[in-house]
């Protein structure tokens, strides 16, 4: 559990994640959180699939590089949004992140403080030496969340800007 001023970063167990699909507020409950309307896009459920659940599951791995962090506003004692890292450290040390806040909760800030709060406790993983994000070009929202915590931008593809931050060398 990573904690930040207005924020607490769950990762999600197999089975929380199982209720996360779900979006009937089993989770909810079970975390004693208020209701949250979220709903899950179809590139999400995708990655549920074919990813995150798979390697959740896998017992070789660290479910933290895989599984989806939830943020809970610690005021309103709900969901406002998650995080993923993209597996674990690949032979560089990096580790990829995608993110999201729930409609009624953007614009407030709150992605920028759980992005810092997984760099926070990406740096006191010995193996991860930076992280690396993708950005919709014309998704201004999101990589405002990267530039406000100091990544760089270093590559730049017809649609994606693609950016990193290094912390141990």
């Amino acid at each position: 559990m990573i904690e930040t001023n207005r924020l607490i970063l769950k990762p999600l167990t197999y089975n929380q994640l199982i209720k996360y699909i779900k979006c009937d507020n089993s989770l909810e409950e079970e975390l004693n959180l208020n209701k949250t309307s979220r709903t899950i896009s179809p590139e999400l459920k995708e990655a549920f699939e074919q990813t995150i659940l798979p390697n959740v599951a896998d017992k070789t791995k660290n479910y933290l590089y895989s599984t989806l962090w939830t943020a809970i506003s610690k005021t309103e004692n709900k969901m406002i949004g998650d995080l993923c890292i993209v597996g674990e450290p690949n032979t560089e040390g990096e580790i990829e992140i995608g993110y999201g806040t729930y409609n009624e909760f953007q614009g407030k800030g709150y992605m920028t403080e759980i992005v810092g709060g997984i760099i926070e406790w990406a740096k006191k993983q010995q193996i991860v030496k930076a992280i690396i994000a993708s950005t919709d070009k014309t998704n201004t929202a999101s990589f405002k969340v990267l530039e406000k915590n100091n990544f760089i931008k270093i590559r730049e593809t017809e649609v994606l800007l693609n950016w990193k931050l290094v912390f141990h060398t």
